[in-house]
């Protein structure tokens, strides 16, 4: 089924991004198809934070609905002010996974489908699909939303050097029932929100997921003596590796002792090496292809914030492709303001991940003290929670407008 402007859209990837995009676009008329790599759509990892500002895509998408159904040896630091209208979410990827799945005909996704190249001969024939099994599809417009791994980044930029690098960023993850945690002699309460500890070159987040009945933990570590990029590790090692429990308390030996009880909670830790994009991309899109998500912008997940701009991306290119005035014709330039708008928002959410990463591990601006860190905490999340979102689609409906690829009429 063609979308109410004809347009057939192809996404390739069927994780959070991709299928949000494709609930995006069904909400308005437009039934893409997904395709995925696997027999069966899936995330990587357990826990997903969803901010304000992501919180504001799924309810202007209409499905929010669908995700409702101190302490011994630490000193507090900062609580970030939290406004009345601030609504986050601490979801299990599987959960959110099926939540869009339901919004989603099935007959419009398609599995076992790995992309292998694209074929893009000018910007007035269809861009062509090759899978690994033999296989095509045509489509008018691409979107690549298969993660950091991305095939469809080699369509969209030349790849002189590969964009994905090892960050210096190590973490160890697991999932901890709240009963253990309560079990284990752990006093303060980590069912309400998001908690980080702090200390140097290292800080763990918690967070509640699945009805606060079990605790998302991420410890992480990052060596800074040389630049990102720098330590790329063997193309054949796995990013994800088993860890001991006994490996985890050493690395955070001399921690406070409700650290210890919660790490020690942890049955069966695995240990990440976190990878981004890095140098930032110079274009998200190529005639009628696109990227969103972590093939654009995989960042550090310091601010909790990768997931968020993925949404961002998806809202956005949904409300352009859905808008009446875009056709078969018009679509290179459609995704251009799509890139002049949601390039520099995305690089800038890199960037603060980054410094929040810095600064949780006590080399922020102002130093490894509590006033220091303090000082860098405050509006931290300010520019990633209090984005407009209504700003983004006008900024890119001012672009195709100043370029006559739209009338200069109000559109919705």
């Amino acid at each position: 089924m063609e979308g109410t402007n004809g347009l057939r859209i192809a996404i390739v990837g069927g994780g959070v991004c991709g299928l949000t995009c494709a609930v995006a676009l069904a909400k308005r008329g437009i039934q893409a198809h997904v395709f995925e790599a696997a027999p069966q759509f899936g995330e990587i990892g357990a826990g997903v934070g969803i901010g304000p500002n992501a919180v504001r895509v799924l309810q202007d998408i209409g499905i929010l609905h669908e995700f409702y159904a101190g302490a011994d040896g630490h000193e507090f630091i900062y609580g970030y002010p939290v406004r009345p209208e601030d609504v986050g979410l601490g979801l299990h990827r599987a959960r959110f996974l099926d939540a869009l799945m339901k919004n989603i005909d099935s007959k419009y996704t398609h599995h076992n489908k790995r992309c292998k190249s694209i074929l893009q001969t000018d910007l007035s024939s269809p861009a062509v699909i090759h899978f690994e099994d033999g296989t095509t599809f045509e489509a008018d417009v691409v979107l690549g939303a298969d993660g950091i791994k991305s095939a469809v980044r080699g369509s969209v930029i030349e790849v002189e050097k590969n964009p994905v690098v090892f960050s210096n960023t190590t973490c160890y993850r697991g999932l901890i029932p709240i009963e253990d945690i309560e079990s284990a002699g752990v006093l303060m309460n980590l069912t309400q929100q998001p908690t980080c500890f702090v200390g140097f070159d290292k800080h763990i987040i918690l967070f509640p997921i699945s009805s606060a009945t079990i605790i998302n933990v991420v410890a992480f570590g990052m060596d800074r003596s040389i630049p990102i990029g720098e330590a790329n590790r063997p193309d054949n090692e796995p990013w994800v590796v088993p860890a001991s429990r006994e490996q985890l308390l050493k690395e955070y030996e001399g921690w406070g002792s409700d650290v210890l009880k919660i790490l020690g909670c942890i049955k069966n830790p695995t240990k990440w090496m976190i990878h981004v994009v890095h140098p930032p991309l110079k274009t998200y899109v190529n005639g009628r292809i696109a990227l969103l998500g972590d093939s654009a912008h995989a960042m550090l997940p310091h601010l909790g914030a990768g997931a968020g701009q993925a949404l961002e991306d998806a809202h956005l290119l949904a409300q352009l492709l859905g808008d009446p005035q875009t056709n078969v014709e018009n679509i290179p330039v459609v995704l251009e303001a799509y890139d002049r708008v949601r390039r520099p928002r995305a690089q800038m959410v890199w960037e603060g991940s980054r410094i929040a990463g810095d600064t949780y591990e006590g080399h922020g601006k102002h130093g490894n003290t509590v006033q220091g860190l303090r000082e860098d905490l405050h509006d931290l999340l300010e520019p990633v929670w209090r984005h407009e979102l209504s700003a983004d689609l006008r900024d890119a409906l001012g672009y195709l407008y100043e370029t006559a690829a739209f009338r200069d009429t109000v559109s919705s």
